[in-house]
């Protein structure tokens, strides 16, 4: 299992997250940054527990992310 943590405050709304992976993200219509389903928020950090089997990709996620605000946590 691995944690993905988005710090959802510094998002520019690029979309690459939602494009690379759908399941996980939406883009918000309200301001046009990306959120975390089904994810809990604690202090303005969204944070959503993934299988093991996704973990490889959402590292590419992260990677991808211009402006590196996007974490993958393993345990």
């Amino acid at each position: 299992m691995a944690n993905i943590i988005h710090y959802r405050n510094k998002c520019i709304g690029c979309g690459i997250c939602y494009e690379m992976m759908p399941e996980i993200w939406r883009m918000s219509k309200k301001d046009g940054k990306a959120t975390l389903i089904k994810s809990v928020i604690k202090k303005d950090v969204s944070i959503v527990s993934i299988p093991h089997s996704m973990i490889a990709h959402a590292k590419k996620v992260s990677h991808a992310c211009p402006v590196k605000i996007i974490r993958v946590n393993e345990f």
